[in-house]
């Protein structure tokens, strides 16, 4: 998908770089496969403020989408290729035989009118789910699940994939985007190809206001604030932490601490991204 650049008739968009939308083929969504959604503003279901950079943001609906791909061997057909704002990927509008629509993730690749089916004996073709034990090695793939029947959970934002490696038994090795080889069940699905919207990465907001439009407040320094709502805060000018360590708002270490609890999964995983 390629970018486009503005002429600079205002500082706003003198820097911004954005999509043409050119895939795009259908500008509303379907309305039987959208939600409300409701925002926190980042605030726990205390009310608390937990997350101080989320807040604002344009009115959007949020767009039900098939990670689990279980209409297993029945054929569908592309419909549309949708902008969705929940997500850095296009989203795909598919027909099925039996009368029912659902959203996939549009992969690169993927076009209107194209066939796609779900299902061990599916056609290896970009667009289609399989388990990894039906998937030959050195294949990119994207919405994998960790469990089997849980529903893609990993390798969905635009641009990325991954890929087969090899076979242990009953699992499947995965190199991930972020260099990290994985053990994962031979029985979970994936989808085949690389999630389309590949440039998203290169875009540029060029103003802060389109933060603000996608629902991200201004961050601030913890040093520029008053002792009472950050360990970083008071002093007169451009004072140090007066601490050995950075903390959180919170008063915890905020560098050189490990923040992966699951020990659980260590074993699946053979090589770590660092």
């Amino acid at each position: 998908m390629p970018l486009k650049t503005y002429r600079p008739t205002s500082p706003g968009i003198r820097e911004r770089v954005g999509p043409t939308f050119e895939e795009i083929t259908k500008g509303t969504p379907e309305r039987s496969l959208t939600v409300g959604l409701r925002k926190t503003g980042g605030r726990n279901f205390r009310g608390k403020i937990t997350a101080f950079q989320h807040g604002g943001g344009h009115k959007r609906r949020l767009r039900i989408i098939d990670f689990k791909r279980d209409k297993l061997r029945v054929p569908g057909t592309v419909k549309a290729i949708e902008y969705d704002p929940n997500r850095s990927a296009r989203i795909a509008l598919v027909f099925y035989a039996d009368g029912e629509k659902r959203y996939i993730l549009a992969p690169q690749g993927l076009n209107v009118g194209d066939k796609v089916e779900a299902g061990p004996d599916a056609e290896i073709r970009v667009g289609n789910a399989l388990p990894l034990q039906y998937i030959p090695t050195g294949t990119l793939v994207h919405n994998i699940e960790l469990e089997p029947t849980k529903g893609g959970q990993i390798v969905r934002s635009a641009g990325t994939s991954a890929q087969v490696m090899a076979r242990e038994d009953t699992y499947t090795l995965l190199r991930l985007p972020s260099g990290q080889i994985r053990r994962v069940l031979g029985t979970c699905t994936a989808t085949i190809g690389q999630v389309g919207n590949i440039e998203h990465k290169n875009e540029k907001l060029g103003k802060a206001g389109a933060s603000r439009h996608l629902g991200r407040r201004p961050k601030i320094r913890g040093s520029a604030t008053n002792p009472v709502d950050h360990p970083h805060g008071g002093g007169e000018g451009r004072s140090p932490i007066g601490m050995p360590h950075p903390k959180t708002p919170w008063g915890k270490n905020a560098r050189g601490v490990k923040t992966r609890r699951n020990k659980v999964s260590n074993k699946f995983i053979m090589r770590s991204r660092s």
